[in-house]
């Protein structure tokens, strides 16, 4: 509807910046020589560090702390529902793993795949707020086609050089996303603050990232200097943007249409990046072009209702209508 199309398109572009936020990360971890470790600590650190400050001077994130904080220890809300962070942790951690060898846009389209497949299942086995849904023939579709597209993307690519093992890296923090917007979903439910949400998915996943930061330093060391380009040190406070505009997007565009919006600019922000400032080893090659195309039509697809589709009414589906908006999609 034409009144929705100013706030798709900042839904485009926050899916941009997600795209901007993996060339970064990837960038830090070539400056760090090639230490996705230190470099997903600093990327998702510093945009807990911005959020914890913003939380010191909002009221109301400050009180869903300790809304969320009593609902635990009443047993409304899982202790394991807090740890979705670990999704967003598991994400960049991976963008300075993988991004630097598949480029930005490989990598995206794998993140996808993973994205889909996993909120297909998260969806059959109701981990989200909203309880079970049952698939429809449309996103079971979508899912094979964005399989698919990944293959596709790949097709001039299948030689002795190629990382093809770090392939699986993406796929598999495209379903930690999934898991993790599932089970933030709870944490936005119980707050009754998208802020108060955020700021746990970071607390979480810079926790596990400092845990698996220590371990990483006692058998490598540290890394031998720290990069002095500003730029690098950018991501935690692109991811903090991103998910504020999912904040701001998602009541007036749906969770659906916020996601497909999303999913449209981290491929095609990922593509501007590696053919107009490319990075790295990686090339953007017509296989990868087709292969993104495919993703993005696998995606619509997906994210369509089909006239069939219906929804298992299990416990907590009422608690979630009761709120005035789905809760947002976050990926860091």
């Amino acid at each position: 509807m034409p009144a929705a199309t100013p706030w798709a398109l900042l839904a485009v572009f926050s899916g941009a910046l997600i795209a901007l936020q993996s060339r970064i990360t990837g960038e830090l971890a070539a400056a760090l020589g090639d230490d996705g470790f230190t470099a997903a600590l600093l990327s998702f650190g510093s945009g807990l560090v911005f959020l914890t400050l913003g939380l010191l001077a909002l009221a109301r994130p400050r009180r869903g702390v300790g809304v969320v904080l009593r609902d635990v220890r009443a047993g409304r809300l899982r202790w394991w529902q807090l740890i979705g962070g670990f999704g967003g942790a598991a994400f960049v951690l991976t963008q300075g793993l993988a991004v630097g060898a598949l480029g930005v846009a490989l990598f995206t389209v794998a993140i996808v795949a993973g994205q889909v497949g996993g909120g297909l299942i998260f969806d059959r086995i109701g981990l989200g707020p909203a309880g079970p849904q049952r698939p429809t023939a449309r996103r079971t579709t979508g899912a094979a086609l964005v399989l698919a597209a990944v293959a596709l993307s790949m097709a001039d690519k299948l030689d002795g050089a190629f990382p093809l093992g770090l392939l699986a890296l993406p796929l598999a923090a495209g379903v930690c996303v999934s898991w993790q917007q599932a089970v933030n979903g709870h944490v936005r439910v119980s707050s009754g603050s998208a802020y108060t949400g955020t700021w746990f998915n970071f607390a979480a996943g810079t926790a596990a990232l400092v845990v698996i930061f220590l371990i990483h330093t006692a058998v490598s060391g540290l890394p031998d200097h720290l990069p002095t380009s500003p730029h690098l040190y950018l991501g935690g406070l692109i991811g903090c943007c991103f998910i504020a505009i999912a904040v701001a997007t998602v009541s007036r565009l749906g969770v659906l249409l916020l996601g497909l919006c999303t999913i449209t600019g981290q491929l095609l922000g990922s593509l501007a990046l590696d053919t107009f400032l490319p990075h790295g080893d990686a090339a953007v090659t017509t296989a990868t072009v087709a292969g993104a195309a495919l993703a993005l039509a696998a995606v619509a697809l997906a994210a369509l209702p089909g006239r069939g589709a219906s929804r298992i009414v299990a416990s907590g589906t009422a608690e979630e209508s009761r709120q005035p908006s789905s809760p947002p999609r976050s990926t860091s």
